[in-house]
């Protein structure tokens, strides 16, 4: 097959697109800087130069190609206070694809996330549906991600192979520099390694290169309008976390209150007090998806996520 991957130089992207190739796919990756560009030649994949902002251009790479991996989100303008903005822009890019794959029966995979599907309690892909995606797009935040979501499992009835594979807060792995390695980094900041209140909440996670073989099953094998978890771990205890972090940075391991989160973790506190267990028994019984790499709290203790202060800072 030719894919067209957006994201395709990203955390995720740059694990999908090494195993597309390998399995004899032909990757066209966006890239929206040199660099990107550089890393996607170098991979083997051909480059398509634009943004998410582009629509003419995504509407031809997608007609020009017999599957779309939509990985790309605009995490740069989401943390910096406009997340409706990225939001919109993953919309406007989801609805250009449809209209360029409509009719063809040709795949279309989104990237989507399991925060908010169903707090306190452990989340399948039956949740999150029935949503209105014109009502739940102006819930912002999570809400208007689900809408997108919601949107792309429509376009099944209108001859795309459209699937939905959320990803749990954490896709961890040596050179992540998301949500964990942004806790490590508070962690060293603070000379603390902090959970919140009692630290029983759950995050699910995954192994990136975990997550990046469901895509590429999704891709070759997912019905149209499937809803896809890419979970390994169902709820890892956020204290469980933090007193890993602990042990590594030989700090003490202390328990934030709630009033005092935001002061102390800034803007990752919404997410660390989130209880989101999720579950993908569903997904790996529809295309045999088995995670193979280290669970989370084992990755952890791997010791990579503490090699490089500056990289842990980051995000």
């Amino acid at each position: 097959m030719r894919v067209f991957v957006t994201g395709a130089s990203g955390w995720i992207g740059s694990a999908v697109v090494p195993g597309l190739i390998d399995a004899g796919h032909q990757v066209v990756g966006l890239a929206r800087s040199d660099a990107s560009a550089a890393a996607l030649t170098s991979a083997g994949a051909q480059v398509r130069r634009g943004t998410l902002d582009d629509l003419d251009g995504l509407r031809g790479a997608a007609a020009a190609s017999d599957g779309v991996v939509h990985l790309a989100f605009k995490h740069d303008i989401a943390f910096s206070g406009d997340f409706q903005g990225a939001a919109d822009a993953d919309r406007r890019a989801v609805e250009t694809f449809g209209e360029a794959l409509a009719g063809s029966d040709r795949p279309l995979v989104i990237a989507s996330g399991t925060i908010g599907l169903a707090p306190g309690r452990e989340a399948t892909e039956r949740d999150g549906h029935g949503l209105d995606p014109a009502v739940a797009a102006l819930g912002g935040g999570p809400q208007a991600r689900l809408a997108t979501a919601e949107i792309t499992l429509s376009l099944a009835s209108l001859g795309v192979r459209s699937s939905v594979v959320r990803l749990p807060p954490t896709c961890h792995g040596d050179g992540d520099h998301g949500f964990l390695a942004t806790l490590v980094g508070i962690a060293r900041d603070k000379g603390v390694s902090g959970y919140i209140g009692d630290g029983a909440n759950r995050w699910p996670a995954v192994h990136r290169f975990d997550a990046a073989r469901l895509f590429h099953l999704a891709l070759e094998k997912a019905p149209a309008g499937s809803t896809l978890h890419a979970i390994a771990d169902e709820g890892v205890p956020i204290r469980d976390i933090a007193e890993v972090i602990g042990r590594h940075l030989d700090l003490p391991v202390v328990s934030v209150s709630p009033e005092e989160a935001s002061g102390h973790f800034g803007w990752l506190a919404g997410f660390l007090a989130a209880d989101s267990p999720a579950s993908s028994a569903l997904t790996r019984e529809l295309l045999g998806w088995q995670p193979t790499h280290p669970g989370l709290i084992d990755d952890l203790g791997k010791g990579h996520y503490f090699h490089n202060p500056s990289a842990s800072a980051a995000i």
